[in-house]
């Protein structure tokens, strides 16, 4: 009979994790695949919420820590699914820190909520205080200028959501959503009739991430699109 093998807190936090990113590429490939930016915004809070804490930490100055605090409150408002008030505390992070890093993640995070209820001129309007006066790593540099382009697709501006996906994309060129943000501007190229667009950034699938299922689902979209005429 085999011993049971006891799995230590580390191991379960890691299986977990493994577990989460796995459903979450599974949820990203199925029903709600063209539209895979919404269940970004998790990960993206995630990543806003780990750089804070960094930031806290290198930062001592009392000031410093009262910002840090109100982040911390108004991610406990976020994670108990309270978005009211998470957003009334962003709202104030960013008006009383404006010169702390911080603010820029609640900048961020201010378009990710906004973008998820759809309040597209609030979305559109904290991703570009983010990228214009924050820094910042990569990953939500193009997370944000990704969220514009959801915007700008989901009111049918097709050419400035192509380029805009592009932007991101070329913005982190070895980040792991880079194929997301290609398929994006497929998608959005065809929509605006600009196949040759289209073609141009299958091309860069096909040479980087050959036989993959992004690489695969932007044939169908483009063959698809010039058999309909």
């Amino acid at each position: 009979m085999q011993s049971k093998v006891k799995l230590t807190k580390r191991q379960v936090k890691e299986d977990k994790f493994t577990t989460f990113m796995l459903t979450s590429k599974d949820k990203l490939q199925g029903e709600f695949e063209e539209k895979w930016q919404y269940y970004v915004i998790g990960l993206v809070v995630t990543v806003v919420a780990v750089w804070a804490v960094i930031w806290f930490f290198n930062q001592r100055s009392d000031r410093a820590v009262a910002a840090a605090e109100a982040y911390s409150k108004a991610m406990i408002a976020y994670q108990s699914g309270d978005n009211l008030n998470a957003t009334l505390e962003l709202n104030k992070v960013l008006s009383d820190y404006g010169g702390y890093d911080v603010a820029g993640n609640a900048a961020l995070m201010l378009g990710n909520l906004n973008l998820s209820n759809r309040s597209y001129d609030e979305a559109l309007r904290h991703y570009r205080i983010y990228l214009d006066d924050y820094g910042g790593p990569l990953f939500n540099r193009a997370a944000a200028q990704a969220g514009i382009a959801t915007v700008q697709e989901d009111q049918a501006q097709h050419a400035e959501a192509a380029a805009s996906f592009v932007k991101a994309a070329e913005m982190y060129p070895d980040g792991p959503l880079r194929p997301d943000y290609e398929l994006g501007a497929i998608r959005n190229y065809l929509a605006g009739g600009e196949i040759d667009k289209a073609d141009a950034r299958l091309a860069i699938l096909k040479d980087e991430y050959a036989n993959s299922d992004w690489t695969n689902r932007a044939i169908r979209m483009i063959a698809e699109k010039k058999q309909s005429g």
